[in-house]
């Protein structure tokens, strides 16, 4: 089995995940560790349990969602893996950055691309990709039929939606992916957004006020 830890950094309140299988290897999704103090915590905890990270997987590269990205690169000596569509969006941080007045001197380089059609592999477990453009060209879902889980990245949070007014960004296209990726889940499927708490599909399906 897969299994979710979660962890919230940074300025902008992101969640960082660890995705972790039963012989303690896991995948870290979209560290967002800002400070001194942030990254140390996040190393702690893998130390503390004994967990062997083999790669970074990010639903998207807003700046956010990378801060951490570089430094686990070089500690771990593990691959960066983002939709190759989201490229613009990653070589852009920097200037994203100036401009909310936080830094981020240079993006980091991916090293692989995550491609919808393909299912990602850990040891013996599968995570199912799916293709939600909108909040940005290239985001991603991690869905996980086993534990009946989804990581949505920026695309759907708890009442409400990812943004869509950054560069890349289109209202009508983030509402066909959650239609189409994200509300074709079973309803039970929980949810865990790159803001705020945890939700289910079902909920959002029958309350956000964005997708009635």
């Amino acid at each position: 089995m897969l299994h979710i830890k979660a962890f919230t950094f940074n300025p902008f309140q992101e969640n960082t995940y660890l995705i972790i299988n039963d012989k303690k290897r896991c995948w870290i999704v979209d560290p967002g560790m800002y400070d001194q103090r942030e990254k140390i915590h996040f190393n702690t905890y893998l130390s503390a349990n004994g967990l062997q990270p083999v790669a970074i997987i990010n639903t998207h590269t807003h700046l956010d969602h990378i801060f951490g990205v570089q430094v686990l690169k070089d500690q771990y000596k593990i691959p960066f893996g983002i939709h190759a569509k989201d490229q613009p969006v990653l070589r852009g941080a920097p200037t994203s950055a100036m401009i909310f007045g936080v830094e981020l001197a240079t993006a980091p380089e991916p090293d692989f691309f995550i491609n919808e059609t393909e299912k990602l592999k850990l040891d013996d477990e599968e995570l199912d990709v799916r293709f939600t453009p909108g909040h940005s060209p290239g985001s991603i879902v991690f869905y996980y039929p086993q534990g009946g889980w989804v990581i949505g990245g920026d695309v759907l949070f708890n009442g409400s939606i990812g943004r869509t007014d950054l560069p890349g960004g289109n209202f009508e296209t983030l509402l066909s992916s959650i239609r189409t990726e994200l509300f074709s889940l079973p309803p039970e499927t929980i949810v865990y957004s790159g803001h705020g708490p945890e939700t289910s599909v079902g909920h959002e399906m029958r309350s956000n006020p964005f997708l009635q």
